[in-house]
């Protein structure tokens, strides 16, 4: 049984009103830019146990009378193609996934800004792609003036320059699917346009992580600095709010170095230079007031720091990241004094692959047995791995086979002898899907795919990099994988 140590009731209860308050403060007219993921949270899941996958968006659902989205998209994001780790699809295509998903839930999505545009060709596909769809779609450029000429910044060469983003709700959330998209800048134009409508409207910032009102080293915010290494955030004492108010409060750096930035503009465009006093003002973060069991958050915290590592690690060995995002992250491991063996699926796995000469990978089950799987000429690592798991868990044993060579054979026919496949290794796709086939008419088979569902937040570790398809199925299963910084084989394709 998983422990909790975050209430994910409270805290949309408590935020919720928060946004609420915010709105009422301003001209019933108020940009959120939300930070982090709006759907499939999986950092905050993680590392808030409790916190659900889809905390952030019930959270709009109670509001979703009084909001729509606006998704921001940087062009130079979707010309490289950018990755969302997690699910390992690119921005552009996550952008659509969620905009169907959102509305799925009867929430209203107004447009799509695609910002930073510099004439890049694939944001022109992307943007004909949703005009061709009927979708309301925006173009912003790079700000003129910016980040030190407010006077130009805040003038029609400026963010008058940018199209008025059409907003008919009390809460317009402009989100993004990941960091450095331009939701500021989206937001801060908007409020240009809308007081020279006579709008008087405000902004503030959905928060989740750095949490404000913890620990500045709490394991939780430097999980937040593990996260975005590769962006260099660092978490700080918020010196503006130390200094208006005498009270410490955490915030990051790319935040507080902007602030006098945004302060300004805001000034600028409001006329109110007491607006907001620092950065922490500006989010709206009650994660910090759903904790109910630090102990038990502090433990999940430093695992992602230890997942995060690796991670990083496995980035930098395909050339995703420079050097500096792993050694940052080993330098925050031994600051915290947090051992690479706290995560108990590492030694495991590389003994197995020591003993057997072949990639391996340890599971952690929920009871705390671990189990092992190696590579071989017929099935992946991954694939091996979770069949001994579910065998664990169903209590078969070991030696017995879930698999029929009747279904086995053709599978591995199709793969070598139609589909001209170099490998006809079975991935753990091709296993699960074998696995259901056989589930049919076999009780014991069907006893151990029954618990494939088990194997959800288990922790596993393999002794090198995994295939594309494996790791995403091992994602659908909700498995926390991590891999050791090593190339399978010497193929610089296959491999």
């Amino acid at each position: 049984m998983k422990e909790i140590g975050f209430s994910g009731e409270l805290y949309t209860k408590l935020q919720t009103e928060k946004i609420l308050e915010r709105i009422k403060k301003f001209d019933n007219k108020l940009y959120l830019e939300f930070g982090g993921k709006l759907f499939d949270d999986m950092h905050a899941y993680r590392v808030l146990p409790g916190f659900a996958y889809n905390n952030k968006i019930n959270i709009l659902k109670q509001l979703k009378d009084k909001a729509e989205i606006i998704f921001v998209i940087s062009a130079g994001d979707i010309e490289r193609n950018k990755i969302r780790a997690d699910f390992g699809i690119t921005y552009g295509n996550d952008v659509l996934r969620l905009i169907d998903k959102i509305r799925a839930m009867g929430i209203y999505v107004s447009s799509v800004v695609v910002t930073q545009y510099t004439g890049q060709s694939a944001a022109d596909v992307f943007l004909h792609k949703l005009e061709r769809r009927g979708e309301k779609t925006y173009v912003h450029r790079c700000t003129k003036g910016y980040p030190t000429d407010v006077d130009t910044i805040v003038s029609d060469e400026g963010y008058g320059a940018n199209p008025y983003i059409e907003t008919t709700r009390p809460l317009v959330v402009v989100t993004a699917p990941g960091p450095g998209s331009g939701k500021l800048a989206t937001c801060l134009s908007q409020l240009y346009h809308e007081y020279k409508r006579g709008v008087k409207a405000g902004y503030a910032k959905f928060e989740t992580f750095p949490i404000w009102n913890i620990p500045l080293r709490h394991p939780t915010n430097v999980a937040y600095e593990a996260a975005t290494a590769d962006l260099g955030d660092v978490n700080m004492i918020d010196p503006y709010h130390l200094d208006a108010y005498g009270i410490s409060t955490v915030n990051y750096n790319r935040d507080i170095e902007c602030f006098p930035i945004v302060k300004s503009i805001l000034t600028k465009i409001t006329g109110d230079d007491n607006l907001y006093r620092s950065p922490t003002d500006m989010g709206v973060n009650m994660a910090g007031y759903a904790i109910v069991n630090d102990e038990v958050v502090r433990k999940a915290s430093r695992q992602e720091i230890i997942r995060r590592y690796f991670k990083t690690s496995c980035d930098y060995k395909q050339g995703l990241c420079d050097a500096n995002a792993p050694q940052r992250i080993k330098l925050l491991m031994n600051e915290n004094k947090i051992p690479v063996s706290e995560r108990v699926v590492v030694e495991p796995a590389l003994k197995k692959a020591e003993e057997s000469g072949a990639p391996s990978v340890a599971i952690e089950l929920p009871d705390g047995k671990i189990v092992t799987g190696r590579a071989t000429s017929l099935m992946t690592s991954c694939s091996a791995a979770i069949l001994n798991a579910i065998k664990a868990l169903a209590d078969i044993d070991d030696e017995a086979l879930l698999l029929s060579p009747e279904i086995l054979n053709p599978v591995t026919g199709l793969k070598k002898e139609i589909l001209h496949s170099d490998k006809s290794v079975l991935n753990l796709a091709d296993v699960l899907t074998a696995l259901s086939i056989c589930a049919v008419n076999d009780a014991k088979v069907k006893s151990a795919y029954e618990k494939l569902v088990e194997l959800k937040d288990c922790e596993a570790h393999s002794s090198c990099m995994i295939p594309d398809i494996d790791a995403s199925m091992i994602r659908k299963l909700g498995i926390n994988l991590t891999c050791e910084p090593e190339f399978a084989t010497k193929e610089l394709y296959g491999g």
